[in-house]
């Protein structure tokens, strides 16, 4: 392959990932990136680490960690190594927050969300950053208590290559202004951590849904204030609900718990296969989970993921 779906490493380089949030049981979609990045990193030769994103602590539901590793184990999806916690990973944080407030990167921000909102002009994009104005980069008011601290984000675009994507640029100014790294309660947002995250677990490919796309460039622009290397990013179809809605953590659940797929693990693993245009053969059919990712690991194959998403079809 050649293009922006070419995978130009050396055999055995790759480093992949999958972070879920245990704020609830995996769904449909959840379990489709898992399976693409697993897919990529084992037909490389490379390995697959499993990240647990719990630093949302009042979100988070008790079980669902274990639930979560339970039900990948389930379907045949294990990973390298020791899981990572990112609640684990606070000393990392603070170095990186330290760096950037070192190199003048940062400045704290007295306004809070409902004043952002309203003084925003911009329409709200669907990633949930409200554009920031930019009201505390010159100073804080008199008095005001420090809600969070923000980066400064430069002028012009920030461009990079995704493996199904091509070239995106996107002009954070524009886009969501300075953003939050840290809360004003000390908690680090999420931006920054999974950026140190990656960084950490030396992440060389970041898998994910498209609808972490607008988040890229501002994970982009950290890196090189950081001074850490850019992995190859690639941004997977959506599997959605009826009309396109995007899966809430209550939706197409596959959780092992729940045992709603016990017994047809592969059945789904092969729906799976179809929704990102891999075609397995009708002699798969019936096939234990190691038999249709064995085949599916030497099959793989990037350009025939398509374009958009939609609703998952299960026999």
């Amino acid at each position: 392959m050649s293009g922006p779906n070419s995978m130009n490493f050396e055999p055995g380089s790759l480093v992949g990932r999958f972070a879920p949030s245990p704020t609830g049981a995996l769904h449909t979609g959840s379990l489709a990136t898992a399976l693409a990045s697993w897919l990529m990193a084992r037909a490389a030769g490379g390995r697959w680490l499993l990240r647990l994103d719990d630093l949302d602590r009042p979100r988070q539901v008790a079980g669902m960690a274990d639930d979560i590793m339970t039900t990948l184990e389930a379907f045949g999806l294990w990973w390298d190594g020791e899981v990572a916690w990112q609640s684990r990973n606070q000393d990392a944080y603070r170095q990186a927050f330290e760096l950037l407030q070192q190199a003048g990167a940062l400045y704290p921000c007295g306004c809070s969300r409902q004043e952002i909102a309203r003084a925003a002009s911009a329409p709200h994009p669907d990633d949930d950053c409200i554009p920031y104005g930019g009201t505390c980069r010159t100073g804080m008011r008199p008095g005001g208590a420090v809600r969070s601290w923000r980066v400064r984000v430069p002028e012009g675009e920030i461009c990079y290559d995704d493996l199904r994507h091509g070239r995106a640029c996107q002009r954070l100014s524009e886009r969501c202004g300075d953003f939050v790294v840290r809360r004003g309660d000390g908690e680090f947002a999420y931006q920054l951590a999974v950026v140190v995250d990656d960084s950490v677990a030396g992440v060389t490919h970041v898998v994910r849904g498209d609808d972490l796309l607008p988040s890229t460039p501002r994970q982009i622009l950290l890196q090189e204030l950081l001074g850490y290397p850019r992995p190859v990013y690639c941004h997977l179809p959506l599997v959605t609900g009826p009309c396109g809605a995007k899966l809430s953590k209550r939706d197409n659940l596959v959780s092992h718990h729940l045992g709603n797929w016990t017994g047809r693990e592969g059945e789904l693993l092969l729906a799976l296969l179809r929704f990102f245009g891999q075609a397995p053969p009708q002699a798969l059919s019936g096939a234990s989970c190691g038999e249709i990712l064995a085949w599916g690991t030497a099959a793989f194959d990037l350009s025939r993921i398509p374009r958009s998403g939609g609703e998952l079809p299960i026999p």
